[in-house]
């Protein structure tokens, strides 16, 4: 059994992200795998030398659009981009790292948008993104990591009553991770701090927010129940800047 260290982070853009300090973040911080979602870029197009670490890529088919990245001090066995459907292929959003005892599931949910005109298309992507795990799981536990966009329970963002029909707080959106935590995930943040407040992980850039703490937890670390007795802790690193969100870290012994 080893402690492992795991970090996730959405840059919101890799090039700018090290520009704030995204590499003295990583040094740092030290994790044994640490994934990154909305990446924005294409091979070739940043020169990010990571000693010790493996790196492993999903772009985007778009340029400058979502993408994920997974670097890794332990080489996995297999690597996967994307969840086998090419509808849902092509935006670069889930990764997925075999290793000996578990996968690692690194994911950027689609976003609802203003207005939800993408709301239809993210309940498909929910029913075939919770099927493609729990058919993982069948194999050996599933870890998954990333910006699922979307807040919780009204505990999980600053302003629940105003943004009750917003995207990342619908009923819908809600009903979705329920429904994925009744398949039999952890939320690993909640499982240690069921009741802490105030504690998130994206803040818009308008109307001062971050200053305010007027944010969401749309960032997690969700594990399966069979991990229950393996996890030591998860944090949300609300000091650190670089992007509109900060990275959240789990503990775990595997």
């Amino acid at each position: 059994m080893k402690l492992k260290k795991l970090i996730s982070w959405n840059v919101n853009g890799l090039r700018a992200c090290v520009k704030k300090g995204f590499l003295e973040y990583f040094k740092e911080i030290d994790a044994d795998i640490f994934c990154i979602q909305e990446s924005k870029l294409q091979e070739g197009q940043i020169d990010l030398e990571l000693d010790g670490y493996t790196s492993y890529w999903n772009y985007a088919e778009k340029k400058g659009y979502s993408g994920t990245a997974v670097f890794t001090k332990e080489e996995p066995l297999t690597v996967k981009r994307g969840i086998g459907i090419e509808e849902h292929d092509n935006e670069g959003r889930v990764l997925t790292l075999e290793y000996g005892n578990f996968y690692l599931v690194n994911v950027y949910t689609p976003n609802s948008k203003q207005g939800l005109e993408r709301l239809d298309y993210r309940m498909v992507w929910e029913d075939v993104f919770r099927k493609y795990l729990k058919e993982l799981e069948k194999n050996k536990p599933v870890i998954i990591c990333g910006d699922l966009n979307v807040a919780h329970k009204e505990i999980d963002l600053k302003n629940p009553t105003s943004n009750r029909k917003n995207a990342g707080f619908t009923d819908e959106e809600r009903s979705k991770i329920t429904e994925l935590l009744e398949a039999g995930f952890i939320d690993t943040y909640r499982y240690f701090y069921p009741d802490k407040e105030g504690m998130y992980s994206w803040w818009s850039y308008r109307f001062n927010a971050r200053a305010n703490n007027a944010g969401w937890r749309i960032d997690y670390f969700l594990v399966s129940e069979s991990l229950k007795d393996k996890l030591e802790d998860a944090k949300i690193h609300m000091e650190v800047t670089g992007s509109d969100h900060c990275p959240v870290e789990l503990t775990i012994n595997l």
